[in-house]
């Protein structure tokens, strides 16, 4: 079944206005040593810079996608000290927040705090056999060549209103690119291609960075008893055709067997039943009932389940009250 959880990061729901910040440039003073880095990991010119801007772009475009805010924007502000070379800088004082979010008439701010990319190239020879036109095979020299990027990007929310940093994490992820062939140009083409791949996981990763606020569908399985009477056996061909309420309208008779074993079987199913229906507190209570009745060990461990979701629900209801 689909089930819809809670965002990771709770924003008070009363907030609706954004400004995002990209505070992942360097800085003049670090932006020799950022040039003595691309060097020395093959990046390409502005690559980091283009790898910034589309995690910002994917963050915005996804909030966007939502109705969980009514405005989000770029937020207009001096740039904000920055050390480069992929650290993760000091959290922005509260006296700059305030004043960045007033100017930009925003409640809070999604910073992306700092972005940088570290390339490896592995370069080696190989012998392949290749048939040969006079018959059979022979061994032929192939380049290989293989470039991992290391993308790292570390990103925090100031909620201004409440005045918190809702979320503070670092991402990282490695897009591989691979080359070979005959000679060592065909090989290159690993080094060559692998800048559209950066780009597309950037904006990914950015895209993955706005649904850490956003309530999450997600899918889930549950386990229910198909054996103990012939009405179990003809309650799971229901099911298994859809019929849940069918299946439901069986469980429900068993409920009263006089056999303990499939009555608590059959309350532990009538649960499944109310929660596919969303009926959590139905679902805790035959739950309840086939573990203090019956002794149904499965309906304990489900319980738990159901605690946890219920919790869950509380949680959502407080993120989308706005």
């Amino acid at each position: 079944m689909w089930v819809t959880e809670p965002a990771p990061v709770t924003i008070n729901p009363k907030i609706t206005k954004v400004g995002i910040i990209d505070r992942s440039k360097a800085t003049e003073e670090t932006e020799k040593h950022d040039k003595i880095d691309r060097i020395l990991t093959a990046e390409g010119k502005n690559f980091d810079k283009e790898g910034s801007e589309r995690c910002v772009k994917g963050l915005i475009e996804e909030l966007k996608a939502n109705t969980r805010f009514t405005e989000i924007k770029m937020a207009e502000t001096e740039r904000i000290q920055n050390p480069g070379m992929g650290v993760f800088p000091a959290a922005i004082g509260w006296g700059e927040v305030e004043k960045i979010a007033k100017a930009n008439d925003v409640d809070v701010l999604f910073v992306l705090s700092f972005y940088d990319t570290d390339t490896r190239i592995e370069y080696k020879m190989v012998t392949k056999n290749v048939v040969s036109p006079l018959g059979g095979t022979v061994p032929v020299p192939e380049h290989h060549c293989v470039v991992s990027t290391i993308i790292k990007t570390g990103w925090r929310i100031y909620d201004v209103k409440d005045k918190v940093i809702a979320d503070e994490i670092v991402y990282e992820e490695v897009v591989v690119s691979e080359g070979h062939g005959i000679n060592p140009m065909a090989a290159a083409q690993a080094v060559m291609g692998r800048k559209e791949g950066v780009m597309n996981r950037s904006t990914n990763i950015g895209i993955a960075y706005a649904r850490r606020v956003l309530p999450v569908r997600v899918r889930v399985s549950r386990n229910y008893f198909v054996g103990g009477s012939k009405s179990f056996k003809i309650a799971k061909r229901r099911a298994q055709t859809g019929d849940w309420d069918g299946a439901a309208e069986l469980w429900l008779r068993e409920t009263n067997s006089p056999k303990r074993k499939v009555a608590g079987r059959a309350c532990y199913n009538m649960a499944i039943h109310c929660e596919i229906n969303g009926d959590l507190k139905g679902a805790y209570d035959w739950a309840s009932k086939s573990y203090t009745d019956y002794k149904n060990k499965e309906a304990l461990r489900y319980l738990n389940i159901i605690k946890y979701r219920m919790a869950q629900n509380r949680e959502l209801e407080y993120q989308t009250d706005h």
